[in-house]
Order: C-alpha cells, then sequence, then structure tokens
C-alpha cells in the first residue's frame, strides 16, 4: 500500500484535461479530472455506459445537461450522473484550477 495525494502532484497547465484512473476494477472506476479552464467541445455530449457520481473538490465548473439544465459547481459540490444522461462541461474555473473526484459505476 502507498499514500497518495488527491492535491499532489498537479500536472503542469495544459490544453487539455487530465484524466487519471486512481482506482479500476471490473464494477468501478475512480478518476481524477484536472481541468484549466476547458469546457467540452459544442458537440461533444458525454454518453456514459456507467453511470457517474462527481464532486468537485476545488475551483469551479458549470455542467449542462440535453434537456437545456445547467448546473454550477463549487468546492465540495457533487452531482449524481445517471447512464447514458447526455451531458458535458460547460466551462471550468479560468483562474483557478479545477480538481475533479468521479466515480463511474454499473448498476
Amino acid at each position: 500500500m502507498e499514500k497518495h495525494n488527491i492535491f499532489h502532484p498537479l500536472p503542469e497547465r495544459t490544453d487539455a484535461e487530465t484524466f487519471e484512473d486512481i482506482l479500476r476494477t471490473p464494477n468501478i472506476r475512480i478518476e481524477r479530472i484536472i481541468s484549466h479552464g476547458q469546457s467540452s467541445p459544442e458537440a461533444g455530449w458525454y454518453d456514459q455506459d456507467e453511470a457517474e457520481w462527481v464532486i468537485l473538490l476545488q475551483g469551479g465548473a458549470v455542467l449542462g445537461f440535453e434537456n437545456g439544465k445547467e448546473i454550477s459547481l463549487q468546492a465540495g459540490d457533487y452531482v449524481h450522473i445517471p447512464a447514458h444522461c447526455r451531458h458535458r462541461v460547460v466551462m471550468t474555473d479560468q483562474e483557478e484550477v479545477t480538481i475533479w473526484l468521479a466515480v463511474f459505476y454499473c448498476n
């Protein structure tokens, strides 16, 4: 067993979000996502076979859903997204790194 820290080390600022698996088994995947002001492309909807529970640990973001609903997130806010619920990242904080923790699982 090794100790790790969700906040360190952080990858260098890039033009693309960073996705890192923390844990992966056949039934669950836990991922750290690092954003530096990125958003999904206009035509870039996530439509996943897995359900997703995501918490924003640092920064800020807005999630948009196919039905037109938008949810603003600040540090500590979390959302459950059912499988095949089409969604996208509308925006992430331009000034502060945004750190997400996402848990993907099959029902």
